[in-house]
This record gives structure tokens, sequence and C-alpha cells, in this order.
């Protein structure tokens, strides 16, 4: 039986790895790990601690009797608290100095900030395999000519290639973003009830330097090479505020990208990939949808409103901290990540499935590069000895017949009707001559390889990670 409600990132989205990142067994672990080394970095600056206290502490990391923490939090509506009673009653030497000089924040916060390097790091190897696979199609596809479109309505020919830069430069603003994000990431530490460290004040006797060593250690010991310079009782939460919009922002490119993929599939330029028993419609038989692109936009939709939480709980956070932000964040910082991250695996098999196809794209350039082409076709008429405003009318009027020709369901030929002129000096055969799509792509082949150039580092994710995690 499955009678109770189960998020759907865990029964159909998000991946094993970030669900992993934001289980309990990850962040009561971390938490047990924090109390450790506050009690290490303690022991090492002069209070009386034992050896033996911190082996009983660090054999006992993992095994969290989760029944044992629920009974005590009833009892006790402090979720910490119990914790630490769980923790004590493993590892019973210690228990009366787990948590010493500590507020709950040192280990909600602390765990939270080192749940979210961690799941940023996982997001960033994830943007760079989308990054690569896109970067790949997008060299294959530099040189194919295809419609343009402005306003959603028929422009001047760009290439396969040169479109998914669009999408491609998007996401690479979104690593960016990102990279700036972990970079700056910061430590809470150890700091008391306000802030002010006035615990630690009293347990090292007014020696403020060991103060800041005990956070430096405990920073260090999590990987972290900073503390935030100031604090109230939590870590600034406009941190949050800053995570969701950088999750946000890849939620945006994703659905610009899904989008034109959910444009091109319903006039068959390019379609994503479609099983051989996959059924597109349970009435419908012959549909194939493209579901997964509308899939994205739905979970990329989820994540953007999701963001407005970050904004709003870094503005009402009275002085040094309220509780108002608690259950929020337990949800919308989890969640947004579990998006971010099945958006992110979904885009890539997106692009990895995707299907050019290329003779129903030249259908429609040849359909409509007559049009295009009139501007040449003008500047040739002129050479020839023609009179420019007279052969613009002359185009114009040909242009509007054909258009009123298409809306009536008929093919027209613009070409012929030209040359019928006769004032352009050019046969109909001349015309089609100056019709290779390859001359109405302007510089699209050269700049998708000059900007491919530039992203190769990036695109080569093994390497580039290799000297991020170098830094």
């Amino acid at each position: 039986m499955k009678n109770t409600y189960e998020t759907p990132f865990t029964q159909r989205y998000s991946s094993a790895e970030m669900l992993t990142l934001f289980s309990p067994d990850t962040r009561y672990a971390t938490w047990r790990r924090l109390w450790l080394a506050l009690a290490t970095a303690e022991q090492a600056l002069g209070l009386p601690i034992t050896d033996a206290q911190l082996d009983e502490m660090r054999a006992h990391l993992t095994d969290i009797d989760y029944d044992l923490v629920a009974a005590r939090e009833r009892e006790v509506k402090h979720d910490v608290m119990a914790h630490v009673y769980a923790y004590g009653k493993a590892a019973p030497s210690a228990a009366g100095i787990i948590h010493l000089g500590a507020t709950s924040c040192y280990v909600t916060d602390n765990a939270d900030l080192v749940i979210y390097r961690d799941a940023l790091s996982l997001l960033r190897k994830e943007l760079l395999s989308v990054i690569k696979v896109l970067w790949t199609f997008a060299d294959r596809y530099k040189s194919t000519p295809t419609l343009g479109y402005t306003h959603y309505q028929p422009a001047q020919l760009v290439t396969v290639g040169k479109r998914a830069t669009l999408w491609l430069q998007d996401l690479v603003t979104d690593l960016d973003d990102l990279e700036h994000l972990l970079g700056g990431l910061r430590f809470l530490g150890c700091r008391g009830t306000t802030g002010t460290e006035a615990s630690f004040m009293e347990l090292f006797e007014g020696d403020e330097k060991k103060i800041d060593e005990m956070n430096a250690r405990i920073a260090a010991d999590f990987g972290f090479s900073a503390c935030f310079d100031v604090c109230g009782q939590t870590y600034p939460r406009k941190v949050d505020s800053r995570i969701l919009k950088v999750l946000s922002g890849i939620a945006e490119s994703a659905t610009k990208f899904a989008t034109d993929v959910r444009l091109l599939q319903h006039d068959g330029e390019v379609c994503e990939g479609f099983g051989e028993k996959q059924i597109g419609s349970s009435a419908m038989a012959y549909k194939s949808n493209p579901m997964h692109a509308e899939r994205i936009c739905s979970l990329a939709r989820y994540l953007t409103t999701d963001a407005l939480n970050g904004a709003l709980t870094a503005s009402t956070q009275w002085l040094e901290r309220t509780l108002d932000d608690s259950a929020n964040r337990r949800i919308a910082m989890g969640e947004g990540f579990l998006a971010a991250d099945a958006i992110l695996r979904l885009v890539q098999s997106e692009v990895e499935g995707l299907v050019v196809n290329e003779q129903r794209i030249e259908k429609h350039v040849k359909g409509y590069l007559p049009f295009i082409a009139t501007e040449n076709l003008l500047m040739e008429g002129v050479k020839r000895g023609g009179d420019r405003q007279a052969l613009h009318e002359i185009i114009r009027q040909a242009s509007l017949r054909a258009k009123q020709a298409i809306a009536a369901g008929e093919t027209p030929d613009l070409l012929a009707d030209l040359a019928k002129e006769g004032s352009f000096g050019m046969t109909e055969a001349e015309m089609e001559r100056l019709l290779d799509p390859a001359d109405y792509t302007g510089r699209a082949a050269a700049q998708t390889s000059a900007y491919l150039a530039k992203l190769r580092p990036i695109a080569d994710g093994a390497e580039y990670l290799a000297a991020k995690i170098a830094l």
C-alpha cells in the first residue's frame, strides 16, 4: 500500500545523488560531525574534553536512532535537543559535552551550508554535462541553414548551430553565476545566540584569539576557507535568496531552450526523440508530443516561483533572527535544488535525443528564401540598369500577391512572377542562381565556430572541473 504522500521529486524527477544530499541521513550525520568538530576544537584549545569522549563520538556519527529522536522530540518539542539526547545515548561518556557553548543554529545552519555547497557542486557537474552535449550539437549543425524568426514571424536565415549557441550562452551565464556564488560561500561557525560569541568568551575566559581559531578549525574541517565576518544567530538569509536566484536562472535558460524545441517541433524541423514503443497520447495514437520539453517548462515554472521564497525570507528576518524562516526553508531550499537537478538532467537527455529533420528545414527555407532574396535581386537588378524605386515597388506588389496566395492555401512562385516583369534584366533561372541558402546566413557559421572555440575548455568538463577543484 502507498497511503501517504510522496513528493514527485522522489518518485519521478530527481537524481539519487541529489536526493541523498538532502536525506535525513546526510543532514543528521552532518550535525554529528559538527558536534564532533566543535568538541575537537574545544579540546585542542584547552577545554577539559578527553580523547575517549571524542573517540566515542566519532564511533557513532551515522548510527542514528530515529525512533528515539522522534520520541524525545514529541516530549521536548525541539528537534536539535532531541538529536543531542540521542547522540548522548549513543556516546554516553560524551553526553555532557555535546553541543557545549553552541546554539541550535550551529548545527542546523552550518549543515545547511555544507549541503548547499555540495549540492551546488553537483549542479555544476550537471550543468557542465549539458553544456558539453549542447556544444557538440551546435558544432554539428553550425553550417545548416534554417529559417530565423523574430516575433515568431519568418525573418532572415540563421543556422541550426547558431540558434543553439543562444541556448548555450544562457547556460554558460548560469555557470558563471553559480561559480561566483560558490566562490563567495562562507561558513557560519559557532557564533552564539546573537552572533556575539558570548558563551565562548566565558568558556575561553575572554581569549578572543581562541574563539577565532576554534571557528577557523571547524570551518576547515568542512572545507570552508572563511566564516562570515558578522552574523546574528543564523548565517545571513541573503545566501538562500542568492542560491535560489541562481537556481531560478537555470530554470529560465531551460525554459527558453525547451520552449524553442516545442515551437520547432510544431513545424517538424527539430523534434525530441520518440521511443519505438512510446505512447504520445492515450486517445490519439498518432501523436508524438514534446512531452520532455513540456516537463522541463513545467518544473522550471515551479522553480522560478520558488525563488521568491528566498527573497521574502531574507527581507523579513527581524533583528538578530526570527523563526518564521524555518518551515519555509525546509521546503523551499531542498525542493529548489531537487527541481534544478531534475531540470538539468531532463535538458541533457533532451539535447542528446534531438532529431534535426534537415529535409523539412530545407523545404521551409526554399519556400521562404525568394522573399529573403528580394533585396539581393533588387541590388542585382540595379546593376543591370534597373530603377531602384521602380524595382522596389514591383517586389512589394509581387510579394503581396504571393502572401495572399499562401493565405489562400496556394503555392506561389514569386521568382516567376518577378521574372515576367523584365525590369530586372534577369531570367527566372538567373534569379534562382541567387538562391543558395548559404549566401543568406551571414556570419552565423563563423560566429558559432568562434564561440565554440572560446567555450572548448568549459565543454571539456573534466578539465574545467579539475581546474576549479585545484583552486
